[in-house]
């Protein structure tokens, strides 16, 4: 909506900004969503932009590696990186209870509340830092880890309508790491299945090739293919280059079916 001087109030115009500089946040993070993007990028834009939109002093993003533990993926400063691995290495923290439970964990004024963890809340203090919120980061299924963000004395605690938006940058994260990790399982299973299709190719092949030296079916010809490969405790493909390759010196006929090179 255009602002007009002398128009508007001030709550007003500080709702048009707020707003303005919240769709520029998504603009900012949908361009870095393109074919290819590099999801260290994305997730760096993330904090940076989450600590712009929300007015917060920091932001640092923890993801769950293949056995669950947490590790600092990005940070906005190195304070708030120094912070979150001082978290994880004492083991305590809205981080990680935040992940843990699933649920957003704030706490606006870390100096005067009884926190259950007192070590992080003294760390976090000593750092310069009033409030903190924690976002899981979760897309139907499992927490894989969370975003968090910490306040200082020069901006509002963090909490209330805060959260909201920032379980919308936590989602837009989770989508992006979810979306890489489909990308690169996808590509996994066109190569695998690509490997599949040339490697029938090539058996195919060497079942005829053997039908039609040794003068047997095709069927037979496989079960040769299937008794050298165990014997020789190979993959079937490569047996079946051998059986293509008539310089191998293999004797098929035999029902051993073996060459000088092989061992007993």
């Amino acid at each position: 909506m255009p602002l007009r001087a002398g128009t508007h109030t001030e709550g007003e115009v500080k709702s048009v900004l707020e707003m303005e500089k919240l769709a520029r946040t998504f603009v900012s993070l949908a361009d870095t969503l393109v074919d290819d993007f590099d999801v260290l990028d994305v997730l760096q834009e993330l904090t940076v932009r989450g600590v712009e939109l929300l007015e917060a002093a920091a932001a640092g993003l923890l993801l769950a590696d293949r056995d669950g533990r947490l590790r600092v993926m990005v940070a906005s400063t190195e304070s708030a990186r120094l912070l979150e691995l001082f978290e994880l290495q004492n083991d305590e923290g809205p981080c990680l209870e935040c992940y843990r439970s699933g649920e957003p964990v704030s706490f606006e004024r870390l100096h005067e509340a009884q926190t259950p963890w007192p070590r992080f809340a003294s760390a976090a203090t000593e750092a310069g830092y009033t409030s903190v919120l924690a976002l899981p980061m979760r897309l139907r299924g499992p927490t894989i880890g969370s975003l968090n963000l910490f306040g200082d004395a020069t901006g509002a605690p963090l909490g209330g309508d805060a959260v909201h938006l920032a379980q919308g940058l936590a989602d837009v994260a989770t989508i992006a790491i979810m979306q890489d990790r489909l990308a690169r399982d996808r590509n996994l299973l066109a190569e695998q299945l690509q490997l599949a299709l040339d490697s029938r190719v090539a058996i195919e092949q060497a079942k005829g090739a053997l039908a039609n030296r040794l003068g047997i079916g095709t069927d037979e010809a496989f079960d040769l293919l299937r008794q050298r490969a165990r014997s020789t405790r190979r993959r079937l493909v490569q047996v079946a280059e051998e059986a293509v390759d008539t310089d191998t010196g293999i004797d098929w006929a035999s029902p051993a079916h073996t060459k000088a090179t092989d061992k007993p």
